[in-house]
């Protein structure tokens, strides 16, 4: 008698996890997510204009004819927004240097953000200095003021390197430092005295109060800049006065100047001699990376 063999045992099933187990993993899975999710949002964005440096006015061996004509151009095609605010920044120049008293009239009630200025003695390359100024003209005066002590402060380092040993040493050393030396005690003495040194402004207003400043005694140009949004990162050259038809520096008859640094541009004066930077092109140039040095 034949027997049929016994039918295969089922295949072992391997151990069953505990459900309580898998909801805690779940859990666990789900409270790291929300820690991300929440450490993703409260991480600052980062600015992304970082870097950047947008210049307005005439370039460095630009035409100022050409510069100008771009401006009122411009002006005159400069929208009004479509949401009422403070209006748009521009850069206004002006046809000479004016006191802080003669620039307030030419501004009028035009808000100012910053005045630029430079004390424009004869033959010599002087630095060109930005006044944060809100209120015209006390803040210009208050501010001038603040310059020249800074260049009573640069007079004395300059009169005390031309009586070390090394400029006697050098004496040609000795009479650029000398020369320095009465450069910015001149530029210290007219600061101190309210000076006619203010050759242009940066303001913000609605389109129509933009160009209603043309029409203004004193006021040579004006710029509108509605790109820029931050005061901090922005370049403003500005052709001077005597500058009638390509902006170069100022002729320096005497001797060479020892090199002033440039301060922050988020200092409430901006200094740098009286040359006008920027590209080989007249007008506005897009935001750069800022320079380095």
């Amino acid at each position: 008698m034949t027997r049929n063999p016994p039918p295969p045992e089922p295949p072992a099933r391997p151990p069953r996890r505990p459900a309580a187990l898998t909801w805690i993993a779940l859990a666990c899975a789900f409270a790291v997510l929300l820690v991300a999710v929440a450490q993703r949002r409260d991480a600052p964005s980062g600015d992304r204009t970082v870097g950047e440096v947008t210049r307005v006015g005439v370039a460095d061996g630009g035409s100022v004819p050409d510069y100008l004509r771009a401006a009122a151009a411009e002006l005159t095609g400069l929208a009004a927004p479509a949401t009422p605010g403070p209006g748009d920044y521009a850069l206004v120049s002006f046809g000479t240097y004016l006191t802080p008293a003669r620039a307030a009239a030419a501004l009028g009630d035009t808000p100012v953000a910053a005045v630029l200025a430079r004390v424009p003695l004869a033959g010599r390359q002087t630095e060109i200095v930005r006044i944060a100024a809100l209120r015209l003209p006390d803040d210009v005066v208050a501010g001038m003021a603040e310059v020249a002590t800074r260049k009573d402060r640069e007079a004395a380092d300059y009169r005390a390197r031309a009586a070390a040993p090394a400029a006697s040493a050098d004496p040609e050393a000795g009479r650029v430092y000398a020369t320095g030396a009465a450069v910015a005690a001149r530029e210290a003495a007219a600061y101190r005295a309210g000076c006619a040194c203010v050759y242009a402004a940066v303001v913000r207003a609605a389109p129509d109060a933009l160009r209603a400043l043309t029409g203004r005694p004193g006021v040579r140009a004006v710029d509108p800049a509605p790109e820029v949004t931050r005061l901090d990162r922005a370049v403003f050259t500005p052709p001077l006065p005597e500058q009638r038809d390509v902006a170069r520096p100022p002729v320096d008859t005497g001797l060479a100047a020892p090199a002033v640094g440039d301060s922050s541009e988020a200092a409430p004066t901006v200094s740098g001699f009286s040359r006008t930077p920027g590209a080989a092109s007249t007008g506005r140039d897009r935001p750069n990376p800022a320079p380095t040095s």
